[in-house]
Order: structure tokens, then sequence, then C-alpha cells
């Protein structure tokens, strides 16, 4: 998927020390390289997409899938980048890699501070759906939970 000079792919372990520089701009507490090995040569149950700018990793996002729920893992986009609609890109891309494996609803936390974030999410169809207190670890932040129905057929997990 193309758009404004973006390019939206599925992720490589080739891009992981591009998607790293995005990494450490965006996040106190980055990933390492591990956890990104990980996510995508032993996780099944991951997707992870990057833009591109060139050949330039500007952002990335992933989802983990549990039957018919998509939790959005991370999404960051390098800081000279932002606001040009390429977090939104890298959702929708995401989103519709979801609906294609039967995700019908996505979840995410969010820090409650990251106003920007939470207008994006919104704009998304993301709606507020509680707290998770002192989520974040490096300065025990809390986190607001958001959810997003996508009007498909929900699973009967015996609930």
């Amino acid at each position: 998927m193309e758009g404004k000079g973006v390019t939206y792919r599925l992720m490589t372990v080739d891009d992981i020390p591009q998607v790293q520089l995005v990494e450490r701009k965006s996040f106190t507490t980055p990933w390492s390289r591990n956890i990104f090995v990980s996510e995508l040569t032993r996780n099944d149950n991951a997707i992870y997409i990057v833009a591109e700018v060139g050949e330039r990793i500007v952002g990335y996002a992933g989802i983990w899938i549990i039957l018919d729920e998509g939790h959005i893992t991370n999404i960051a986009v390098e800081p000279n980048y932002r606001r040009r609609g390429i977090g939104q890109g890298l959702m929708d891309v995401l989103t519709a890699e979801a609906v294609k494996r039967g995700v019908v609803a996505m979840t995410l936390e969010v820090r409650v501070t990251n106003y920007g974030a939470q207008a994006l999410y919104e704009k998304l169809g993301f709606v507020p759906n509680g707290i998770r207190k002192e989520y974040y670890q490096d300065d025990k932040e809390d986190a607001l939970i958001m959810w997003r129905e996508l009007g498909g057929q929900r699973t009967n997990t015996g609930n």
C-alpha cells in the first residue's frame, strides 16, 4: 500500500536496525533487537508493518492476533515524520491484515497523557474502555485501554 511517498509492507528481520532507530526516538524503554527478532521469527500470532519513505523506514506497527481479537503491541513514527498521516496509514494496513485473519475487534493501551495518539485512535474508531493503573514501567504512568469493533461476527469463546 502506498500514499504520499510512503510505502507500507510487512516487516522483515533485515528491517530491525532501522526499526530500532525509530523505536529509540519514540520510547523511553525501547525494545531490544532480540525482542524484535523473536516477534518476527517465533510469534505466529504477530504481524508487524513498516512505513518507508524511499529506502528509509520512518515508522512501524505491530499486532498480536488472539482468536478473533487483535492487540496492538506498538506503533511508532520517527519524530520528523509525525503528523503526516503515517501513523494512520500504519493502523489502516495493520487493520486490513488483521481482518484478513478473522479479527473482529482490536484493543490497545496508550499513555493517559498521550493526547495526540488518543486523538488518532478515536479518529480510527477506538473508544476508551478502562484504565490500567501504573502500566508503564519507566514512570508508572497509567494506560488508557481503547477498543474498536470492526463489525465482524464474534467467535463464541464460552464466556
